[in-house]
């Protein structure tokens, strides 16, 4: 067990593919605040949907888990 997780191109690599993870998960969440027919800001927000608030974190993570496992 060396430290072959700390060369350079494996830590850039990780980072790299951690950024187009973000970047494709922030993209699927913009599509998906476009696609839905109302505020999800503010209902989650200011009018304290907590149901609402809820759907979307099971929906975060799921395109989350995708993200990862297409990455991987």
């Amino acid at each position: 067990m060396g430290f072959e997780w700390l060369k350079p191109g494996v830590v850039l690599g990780s980072l790299v593919y951690a950024l187009i993870g973000v970047i494709i998960f922030w993209l699927c969440f913009l599509i998906i605040d476009k696609i839905t027919p109302y505020d999800l800001w503010g209902e989650i927000v200011e009018k304290q949907n907590v149901a609402l608030g809820l759907v979307v974190a099971a929906m975060s993570l799921g395109i989350c888990i995708i993200v990862a496992a297409a990455i991987h």
